[in-house]
C-alpha cells in the first residue's frame, strides 16, 4: 500500500501526516515518518534551549566576565618585554643607573662644580633646543589610520627636493555616493595645485596651502586628485610636511618629505683593487719611537707598499725616514684624539686601518678579510682581535625627559650574517678598519687628550654601524725594560697615559653637558 505524499515544505504537518499513513508492518514508510517525527521534536527542544533569551543576571555575568578579562599584565611581567640586557629602554621622564654587582656607576652632576650647576643646566638646555632645531625628528607626529576610510592616499615614499614640485600619487575617493563631493587638502610647508584644467568653482585655492575641490562627478573628482601637485615652499635639507586629506567626516594624514639629495663621495680603488689602493694605515705616537719603528717594520713584512700615516705630538720629535710613511708633527702633548683627527684627515683611500704604535703585525693580521666584511655588508667599521681579545662592547641609551642614561656592557648584539666569526656591536678595540668618510663625520673630540676610546663610539651611537671579527688579529709589543733603549721614555709616557682623577672628572663633566647625560654605568 502506498503512503500519502508529504511536501518537504510542510514541516508543521509532519507529525499529523506521519500518522495518516496506513500501518504496514516493517514498511519503509512507517520507519521514515517516525524518524521525521523524532527529529522534529528534538529540533524544537534544542532550538528553544539555544534561542532562549538570557536573563538579566546572565547578561551581567557575561559583561563582568569580559571586563574581568580586560586587564594588563603586572609591571613585573610586562617590564621584561621592554628590557634588553637588563636595561629598560622605553623613553621615560626619568632614567636611572641602578646599582648592581660588578657595575660602576657615575652620576654626572657629582663631577660638576656645585656652584656652577644651575647656569650649566640652563646653558645645556639652550644648546639642546638648538640641536633639536638643527636635527629635527623626521617623524614628529604619530599618525593612526582610521578604520575603513573611503580615502586612498600614500603612506610613505612621497619625496620632493627643496623648492621643487611633484605630483602626489595615490589620492582617490572610493565607495562614497554624494550629491556633491567636497574634498579639502591642506599642507604646512608647501603649496598645492592641480594639473587638471577645471574652473575655480571646482578647484579653489590653487597655489595656496589649502586646496578645495567641489564637484558632483566622482570620476572628475578622482581625475583632479590624480593630478594634485605639491610645491616645496621653504629651502630645508630635511623636513616632514604632514598633510591632511579630508572628505566630509573622513580625515586622513600622510607625510610629504622634503629632502635635499647629497652628492656621493666615492674613492677610486684603482683598476687592480689592491689593498694598498683601498687602505691607509694610521697611528698616533708619543715619545715611544722604538715601539713605532718595530710596528712599521712588522707592517712592511706583510704590506710592503701600503701607506702609513703617523701623527706625533712628542716633545722632541725624531725623524721617521721610511718609504711611504707620512709623519705629521703636532704641538707637544696636543692629545690622543687630536692626533687621530689629524691622521684620518690626511687619508685619501676608501678605508683606514687604525693601530696603536706598540702593535705588531702577524700572519693573522689579514687586512683583506676586514675589507671583505666592509665590502660585503653595510657596516661602517669592523674591529679585530688584539692578543686574542676583541674587547667589543654594547652601548645602551635610555632617553629621559631632561637627560639620558648610558650603559656600557661588554659583548655584542648578535652574529653578522654571512660572516661566522663576526658580530654586530657598538664599539671595538683600537684595531679596526673603517670607512674614512663616516669616521670624519663623527670625528674624535680633541678635548679628550689623554685616555679616550669609548668616547668616540659614544659620539657615533646611532651614526656608526660597527662589527667585530675574532679571526683577524694583531700582536702587542711586550714591555721589556731590558730591550727598551731608555727606561725614562716609558716612565714619562706612563705619566701622560695615566687616567688621573682629574681626567675622569673632566670627561664625566664633558659627557654631562655635551651628551646630555644624567648618569653612566659600566659593566
Amino acid at each position: 500500500m502506498a503512503c500519502e505524499w508529504l511536501s518537504p515544505y510542510s514541516w508543521a504537518s509532519y507529525p499529523a501526516r506521519a500518522f495518516s499513513c496506513k500501518w504496514l508492518r516493517r514498511s519503509y514508510c512507517s520507519v521514515r515518518y517516525v524518524s521525521i517525527l523524532v527529529l522534529c521534536i528534538i529540533s524544537t527542544f534544542l532550538g528553544s534551549m539555544y534561542f532562549k533569551k538570557p536573563t538579566e543576571n546572565q547578561t551581567k555575568g557575561k559583561i563582568s566576565e569580559a571586563q574581568s578579562a580586560m586587564k594588563l599584565l603586572s609591571p613585573e611581567n610586562y617590564k621584561s618585554l621592554f628590557t634588553y640586557n637588563g636595561i629598560w629602554l622605553v623613553p621615560k621622564n626619568q632614567c636611572t643607573c641602578a646599582s648592581a654587582k660588578h657595575v660602576e656607576i657615575y652620576q654626572m652632576e657629582d663631577y660638576v662644580d656645585k656652584k656652577d650647576i644651575a647656569s650649566l643646566r640652563a646653558r645645556r638646555q639652550r644648546e639642546f633646543e638648538h640641536y633639536q632645531k638643527r636635527y629635527p625628528s623626521m617623524t614628529p607626529d604619530l599618525v593612526i589610520a582610521k578604520a575603513n576610510l573611503p580615502l586612498s592616499f600614500p603612506i610613505q615614499g612621497v619625496e620632493v627636493m627643496p623648492l621643487c614640485t611633484i605630483v602626489i600619487p595615490g589620492l582617490r575617493v572610493q565607495g562614497l555616493e554624494e550629491e556633491k563631493y567636497k574634498v579639502i587638502l591642506q599642507a604646512s610647508l608647501g603649496t598645492l595645485n592641480t594639473l587638471a584644467d577645471v574652473s575655480e568653482d571646482t578647484v579653489d585655492g590653487r597655489g595656496q596651502k589649502e586646496l578645495t575641490i567641489s564637484t558632483s562627478d566622482l570620476e572628475l573628482l578622482n581625475f583632479i586628485l590624480d593630478h594634485i601637485t605639491y610645491t616645496s615652499a621653504v629651502y630645508q635639507l630635511h623636513a616632514v610636511d604632514l598633510m591632511t586629506f579630508r572628505s566630509r567626516q573622513h580625515v586622513a594624514r600622510f607625510p610629504v618629505i622634503t629632502r635635499q639629495p647629497s652628492l656621493p663621495k666615492l674613492f677610486d680603488p684603482g683598476a687592480d683593487r689592491k689593498i694598498s689602493s683601498l687602505v691607509t694605515i694610521t697611528t698616533k705616537t708619543f715619545l715611544r719611537y722604538h715601539k713605532l719603528r718595530r710596528l712599521i717594520a712588522s707592517i712592511r713584512q706583510y704590506y710592503p707598499d701600503i701607506k702609513i700615516i703617523v701623527a706625533d705630538d712628542s716633545r722632541d720629535p725624531e725623524k721617521i725616514e721610511e718609504a711611504n710613511v707620512e709623519h705629521y708633527i703636532m704641538p707637544f702633548g696636543k692629545g690622543w684624539f687630536a692626533g687621530r683627527n689629524l691622521a684620518i684627515s690626511q687619508v685619501t683611500t676608501k678605508y683606514y686601518l687604525w693601530v696603536d704604535d706598540d702593535y705588531l703585525f702577524t700572519e693573522n693580521t689579514r687586512i683583506d678579510k676586514l675589507v671583505d666584511v666592509l665590502e660585503g655588508t653595510n657596516l661602517d667599521m669592523v674591529g679585530g682581535s688584539v692578543g686574542g681579545n676583541t674587547f667589543s662592547f654594547q652601548l645602551l641609551y635610555e632617553q629621559g625627559g631632561d637627560s639620558g642614561c648610558l650603559h656600557l656592557k661588554y659583548g655584542s648584539f648578535h652574529e653578522l650574517a654571512g660572516f661566522p666569526h663576526c658580530t654586530v656591536t657598538s664599539g671595538v678595540v683600537n684595531f679596526f678598519l673603517a670607512h674614512t668618510d663616516k669616521s670624519r663625520q663623527v670625528g674624535y673630540d680633541p678635548a679628550l687628550q689623554r685616555v679616550a676610546h669609548s668616547e668616540f663610539f659614544m659620539d657615533g651611537l646611532g651614526i656608526l654601524l660597527v662589527g667585530s671579527c675574532s679571526d683577524v688579529s694583531i700582536g702587542h709589543q711586550e714591555h721589556n725594560p731590558s730591550s727598551d733603549p731608555d727606561p725614562k721614555v716609558e716612565n714619562e709616557y706612563r705619566k701622560f697615559r695615566a687616567n688621573t682623577p682629574a681626567q675622569v672628572q673632566f670627561k664625566l663633566a664633558l659627557h654631562y653637558f655635551k651628551n646630555r647625560l644624567k648618569c653612566y654605568s659600566k659593566r
